[in-house]
């Protein structure tokens, strides 16, 4: 099935290592030309070279935490000057810490909207004019099966990640008449290292694939299938839908 995504330019946050990085390989593996970014500079460098190996001249990106404002900013200027523009945006950040509701403080709420969602707010703002003057956008933001079925020990992500469902299905009606489509895309349990450190801070996280319908763990791979296929010219009546990847671990019929 061609996509549709030859030469789109993308830009795909948080994506030196993870499911990041697996959406940056999948649209490059698609014709996309991408933009990456990470917060550690040695990681960058190797995600970078590693991209390159894959689709020579077609990878680029810069060093930036997408939680602080003026860099994000600047990330979104030289994405947009180097690539001409950007069709694709996939907002991505790590983590916040697990923990009950008693063990976070009032930084740990603070820093867990500015990681999920003041940086997807964001990246939004910056994109948004360029893909109103040109009458296509795919707007992504990747969350979790939390945001429909919250996961134990981890209230911070359960949420200020389900603020980002308000946020897409408000966006899709506005932005629909100027053909951008805006979609949230939700990973179940897929190995990646945030799922390792889970594994190791928390006992509710023993014996996961027991849970999962499917009896394993997903690959970062099969999520970033999802993303591209969502922002794909194929996906072009698909707008402000949440779709898991969890192998049927969300147990709700909507």
């Amino acid at each position: 099935m061609d996509l549709g995504l030859q030469n789109r330019r993308a830009l795909v946050a948080a994506s030196t290592s993870g499911l990041g990085f697996a959406v940056a390989k999948e649209l490059l593996q698609e014709g996309c030309r991408v933009w990456i970014c990470g917060r550690d500079p040695d990681r960058f460098a190797k995600a970078k070279a590693e991209l390159e190996a894959i689709a020579p001249g077609r990878v680029d990106g810069q060093v930036c935490d997408v939680t602080i404002a003026a860099q994000r900013d600047q990330l979104i200027k030289a994405a947009i000057e180097q690539l001409g523009g950007i069709d694709i945006l996939v907002t991505n950040s790590g983590g916040p810490p697990p923990g009950p509701f008693e063990q976070h403080d009032d930084q740990a709420w603070e820093d867990s909207y500015r990681l999920l969602l003041a940086s997807a707010v964001g990246l939004i703002r910056g994109v948004l004019s360029g893909m109103k003057a040109q009458s296509w956008g795919r707007i992504v933001t990747i969350t979790s099966q939390a945001v429909k079925q919250p996961v134990d020990d981890l209230i911070l992500s359960n949420t200020v990640r389900s603020s980002l469902l308000g946020l897409v299905r408000s966006l899709a009606n506005e932005l629909g008449p100027s053909g951008i489509t805006v979609n949230n895309v939700m990973p179940g349990f897929t190995r990646t290292e945030r799922l390792e450190r889970l594994l190791e801070a928390s006992d509710a996280f023993e014996n996961i694939e027991e849970t999962i319908p499917l009896r394993r763990i997903g690959e970062p791979q099969e999520f970033a299938a999802m993303v591209t296929f969502i922002a794909s010219e194929r996906a072009s009546y698909i707008s402000g839908t949440s779709v898991a990847v969890d192998g049927g671990w969300i147990k709700s019929i909507l």
